[in-house]
């Protein structure tokens, strides 16, 4: 559930932070849902404990996971506009740097058009 890529230029904490948001948004973690405890999912992933922790401590301070002490994390009470807004983060770079190198908007619209496309009918698919 929590798969990480240790080749990635992406820090590990910070997969960890966009998979716990990716699985919120597509329901896999509901309010309330208990997470794997610091140091269960640092042997799972074969990681270092502290990693996960600073996971798990950016999205407490973000408000996506509470802690009880001696109890665990859980999922709070999602806010999908702020995990919408990290997403498009993302999405806001990715265009800017494809307008830097001078790809035109009109390509860019085309291209999430055609995406959005091959998404709804890759959902019809699945529902069939």
């Amino acid at each position: 559930m929590f798969d990480i890529d240790i080749n990635s230029r992406t820090p590990i904490y910070e997969q960890l932070y966009r998979k716990v948001i990716e699985l919120i948004l597509k329901g896999v973690l509901k309010e309330q849902d208990k997470l794997p405890s610091v140091r269960t999912l640092a042997l799972e992933l074969h990681v270092n404990a502290n990693t996960i922790q600073k996971a798990y401590t950016l999205l407490e301070r973000d408000g996506i996971i509470y802690s009880l002490a001696g109890r665990g994390s859980f999922i709070a009470k999602p806010d999908h506009l702020l995990a919408q807004e990290y997403i498009l983060a993302d999405f806001d770079k990715a265009v800017t740097s494809a307008l830097d190198t001078g790809i035109a908007a009109a390509t860019l619209c085309e291209r999430i058009d055609s995406l959005a496309e091959q998404h709804t009918s890759d959902k019809e698919g699945n529902a069939t």
